[in-house]
Parts: structure tokens; sequence; C-alpha cells
């Protein structure tokens, strides 16, 4: 890889770390953005995870102290996160992710209609007290198998999972959210060096740019109002729903595949 290419990608992943402390869809740019520079597809996943790690751990620091966090869930939710995620990086190995990218891309899209929807309630329905918080705990782990997998638009799916069954305010779940992705990725870091698949001298760089994005985004959108976060919110991962199906989705590949 020359220079060049080199800047170009810390450039990317600089400015993409600082919008994702609040869309948290990091990979959706920055996977595809290493596979057009050439980087292998399973060395890709397990760099772009490396940075990510970082990435997770700067956009947490400016939340632990204060009252932001959901910190009586943590515990749990950072368990169920740390099997789920060993189990998804597990996964890269055994299955074809030809369809990944249009999953991704309805997945953000349901998204965006949650939240949306979730903005315009004035009084919003509670789950019930027996099984919110268990549709909660159960979509951690499900979720987190995926964040593991690929991270694609993962903490935007936990953040909605967040909102509507644990019904944390958008900003609390955001940084819950956000030292949840520590554990996924750290623990999905480690299986990708296990399996000798991470690309250590690039993946140090992006990393150290993607800790002092988060950093400064996580700033940012602390001094932010919650309407105006929401907003950057749906924009963001409707946009990237649409570059997805638009350029990643292989249209010609499934169409092959259907009977």
């Amino acid at each position: 890889m020359s220079s060049l290419d080199l800047l170009a990608l810390v450039v990317i992943f600089f400015a993409t770390s600082v919008i994702s402390v609040v869309t948290g869809a990091t990979s959706l740019i920055t996977v595809p953005a290493l596979l057009a520079f050439g980087v292998p597809p399973t060395v890709a996943l397990g760099t772009n995870m490396l940075a990510l790690t970082a990435l997770s751990v700067g956009a947490s620091v400016p939340f632990l102290g204060g009252d932001t966090l959901d910190r009586s869930r943590l515990p749990a939710l950072i368990g169920l996160t740390l099997i789920g995620s060993i189990a998804g990086a597990l996964l890269v190995f055994r299955v074809p992710p030809t369809i990944l990218p249009l999953i991704i891309a309805v997945a953000m899209l349901v998204v965006a209609v949650v939240v949306l929807r979730s903005a315009r309630r004035a009084t919003p329905e509670l789950p019930s007290p027996q099984h919110g918080p268990f549709v909660g705990y159960v979509l951690t782990l499900l979720l987190a198998v995926y964040g593991g997998f690929f991270s694609g638009g993962y903490v935007t799916l936990l953040t909605a999972a967040f909102v509507t069954a644990f019904q944390m305010p958008f900003l609390r779940a955001v940084a819950t959210t956000k030292v949840v992705n520590v554990a996924s990725s750290l623990v999905a870091t480690v299986i990708f060096a296990w399996r000798g698949v991470i690309d250590w001298r690039l993946g140090a760089v992006l990393a150290v740019m993607m800790y002092v994005g988060a950093t400064l985004g996580a700033r940012w959108t602390l001094r932010l109002p919650e309407a105006v976060v929401r907003r950057v919110f749906v924009v963001t991962v409707v946009l990237l729903a649409i570059k997805t199906l638009a350029l990643d989705v292989p249209w010609g590949q499934l169409e092959q595949l259907s009977p």
C-alpha cells in the first residue's frame, strides 16, 4: 500500500469515527474503504475490528464520568455481548457474506423507521415490565453475534433496541452502547488475531485516528440537544442504507442464487 493510499484511509477512518459516535454505522464505510484499497476481505474485517476497538474506547471515555450510562444493566449487557461476539467472529470463517450487504441495508432502513416513530410518539407505549427487559437482553445477545461478525450498523441497531426495549432516553442509549461495543469489538479482535487475519501495522495507524476522532465526536455529541442528535442519526442511517443498496449489494450474484 502506497503512502497516498494510507493517507486516504486515515482521512476516511478519522472522519467516519467523528460522526459514528452518533450513527454507529462505522463499518459500513470503513470495510468497503479497506476493500477498495486492495485489502483482502477477511483481513479487512479483522483490521477494521482492531480499529473499532480503539474507536469504542475513545467514544466511551467522555461518558464514563457522568450519569448518562445505564450502569445497573451494564454487567449483564457486557456478559451477553462477550458470548455473542465470540460466536459472531468465529462465523466469519464459515459463512459466505454474499447476501450480507442486502441484510444490512434493510436493517438500517428498519432502524430509521423505528427511531422516527419513537421520536414522533408523544407518549411512547411502555413494554410489559416482565417482557420488555427480557426482549432487550435477547436482542443484545443476538446483535452481539452480528457485531462480532461484521459490526456494520451494530451499534445503530443496539441503540434502537435499548430505546425500545429498555425505554432508555436516546442519549443514554447512545452512551451505553458505546461501552458495550468496547466488549464486542475487543473480544472479536482477539478471535481475529488468533486466526492471523489482522494487518497490525495498518490497524495500529487507523486505530489511533479512530480513537482521536471518536473522543472528539463524543464530546461534540454531549453538547447537542437530543433532538439534533436523533436527526443526525436518522439522516445518516438512511443515506448509508441507500448507498449500501446501490453500491455494495452484489445483485448479479443474488440473481444467480434465486431459482
